[in-house]
């Protein structure tokens, strides 16, 4: 089996290791079997997709629909080389897994509208498939409502013909889609248990994601909630794509990234 590539933009050490450590618990892979990079911290290593079995695209503080003007140069710095890898990933079709901040960067490649219209606070909620997501391969299998992890302050408002919805969410139509047959992204987060989710609401509790006053009782509905049902899409999505090497074929005449 190739690796997965997982690419993270945490600026805070603690949250990034925590998470990184969250992906291979929840998915089963191995330090070895799971690469990781760090874009935050330095600029996106030149990738070449031939190389892996699929590509996770972690949440992140970092929001889109941001005036430019208000955003750091590492920030910039980072929308651009997430867009030229999705140049590669959508011109083959790679498997791509955006989560959260994944929803807003697939997004805006692919001309949705990405605002602040449908944001939902840290809290869990409950997600249901579409006629769509209950035939896709990926989403198939789950319940048909379920409930999951979100906490976003940005989401797709407007939705091109060509990206298929797969979810949503009482608040937020939008809560999973697909961009061709492999390329996915999630609003919620599938990679989160209760107690990763309660070390993510406190480190970002003055974040602007809600009132910090607030954050022991997010903290105790978040103990209460049971998202195991969620955690399937990133399972799915590994074993969809650790046993298949057909994209590989598609990508061999893919030059790398840089």
């Amino acid at each position: 089996m190739l690796p997965f590539l997982l690419i993270t933009t945490r600026d805070d050490h603690g949250v990034a290791e925590h998470e990184y450590a969250g992906y291979c618990r929840l998915t089963g892979l191995l330090p070895e079997e799971l690469h990781w990079q760090r874009v935050d911290q330095r600029p996106l290593v030149p990738v070449d997709l031939r190389d892996y079995s699929g590509i996770l695209l972690a949440g992140s503080p970092y929001t889109v629909s941001e005036p430019t003007e208000l955003k750091s140069s590492t920030e910039l710095r980072v929308e651009r080389e997430l867009a030229g890898l999705l140049d590669q990933v959508i011109t083959g079709d790679f498997p791509f897994l955006g989560i959260c901040y994944g929803v807003g960067t697939i997004g805006s490649h692919q001309g949705a509208r990405v605002d602040r219209t449908f944001g939902e606070p840290a809290q869990a909620t409950t997600v249901s498939l579409t006629e769509t997501g209950g035939l896709d391969p990926l989403f198939r299998e789950l319940p048909a409502s379920f409930e999951a992890f979100v906490g976003h302050k940005e989401a797709i408002s407007e939705v091109p013909p060509h990206i298929a919805v797969l979810a949503s969410s009482p608040a937020c139509p939008v809560q999973a889609f697909r961009v061709g047959a492999n390329v996915y992204a999630t609003q919620f987060h599938p990679e989160l248990d209760s107690e990763s989710f309660a070390n993510r609401v406190r480190v970002y509790s003055r974040h602007g994601y809600f009132d910090p006053s607030e954050t022991e009782q997010i903290v105790a509905r978040i103990s209460a909630a049971d998202v195991r049902a969620s955690h399937m899409v990133l399972a799915r999505f590994i074993e969809e794509y650790a046993t298949s090497s057909s994209h590989h074929v598609r990508l061999s005449a893919s030059p790398p990234l840089g």
